[in-house]
């Protein structure tokens, strides 16, 4: 493979939300010492989760399976106010790393339903983001994942109508969901700011200029994750042979033989050391050389929950 060579995706992998996330657990556990209860996967990657749970970290689903007294800690995903409520009754010591993005759609929700709308929420059924935000409210929310489902939507109170949408879909899809929304409902508004994360946004973009340079996109991350779920569709839909992987060790030799440039990307929540260890396997398979492509530089960071935020010995 003389001349073959990987462009890597910029920007790619860990955003500010998912580095967080992670730290908040890391500095629970140095704190308050194992075991640390986080309830649901903190991200959506395999990686990561061993990596934690490694280091005591015990993932529930239910509260119920939380000891009394223990120290709890909310996935970046974000949770339903009744599972806010049930851990303030049970009495645990909670860390929140839910995305403070995800928690800005949360807050438009809440800010919403006061003012007497009823709110469509774009996303996924079933994903934890998605089950936490509708879970801001027991009534006046609906649930749409495509153009088709805003056709069957039976609202109430149409005249007053917001929608609001699950951080990591794919941009192009939602547009189109949202134009359909207005179109049928003239009166709808909503957020200020789009719901779908900078992270997402600049990760999508990526791809969009990574694909027309390679023959095969190798997208790395789990498949678990939305965001990172999108990256490869997005890919695919560009006309690239595509290929999502956990890990190294799942690459296949004849996805990149005969290749003369392979494009790499990973979603928000793969760690860099992951994509690391596809470059290294790539050029034991024989690919030359790795050119990283210009991108967005991303600078934000957010702050950790207090009693974490300060110095640690």
């Amino acid at each position: 493979m003389d001349e073959s060579e990987i462009l890597l995706a910029n920007p790619r992998g860990f955003c500010a939300g998912v580095d967080r996330a992670i730290e908040i657990v890391e500095r629970a556990l140095k704190l308050h010492g194992a075991p640390i209860y986080v309830r649901h996967e903190i991200v959506h990657n395999k990686y990561v989760v061993d990596d934690l749970r490694a280091k005591g970290a015990i993932f529930i689903e239910h509260l119920a399976d939380v000891p009394k007294d223990a120290t709890l800690v909310f996935s970046a995903h974000g949770v339903s106010l009744a599972v806010r409520r049930e851990a303030q009754k049970r009495g645990f010591r909670v860390f929140d790393a839910t995305c403070p993005l995800v928690k800005k759609v949360h807050i438009e929700v809440l800010k919403r339903r006061n003012e007497g709308y009823e709110i469509v929420m774009i996303g996924h059924e079933g994903h934890p983001e998605v089950e936490g935000t509708l879970g801001q409210s027991d009534t006046g929310m609906y649930l749409v994942e495509s153009v088709e489902d805003v056709a069957k939507l039976n609202i109430a109170h149409a005249e007053k109508l917001t929608y609001v949408s699950q951080t990591t879909l794919s941009v192009d899809d939602t547009e189109k969901v949202i134009g359909a929304l207005k179109t049928r409902f003239p009166h709808i508004v909503g957020p200020k700011q789009d719901d779908i994360c900078y992270a997402t946004q600049n990760r999508q973009d990526a791809v969009k200029f990574m694909a027309p340079q390679v023959e095969v996109v190798i997208v790395v991350g789990s498949r678990t994750s939305s965001n990172t779920n999108r990256l490869r569709e997005l890919a695919d839909l560009l006309g690239c042979e595509t290929h999502q992987v956990d890990n190294a060790e799942e690459l296949q030799p004849e996805w990149v033989a005969g290749k003369k440039r392979i494009g790499v990307t990973s979603g928000a929540s793969a760690p860099e050391v992951l994509v690391r260890d596809v470059i290294a396997k790539l050029k034991s398979q024989g690919v030359a050389s790795v050119r990283e492509l210009d991108g967005i530089i991303e600078t934000i960071t957010f702050p950790l929950p207090k009693g974490l935020n300060h110095q640690m010995a």
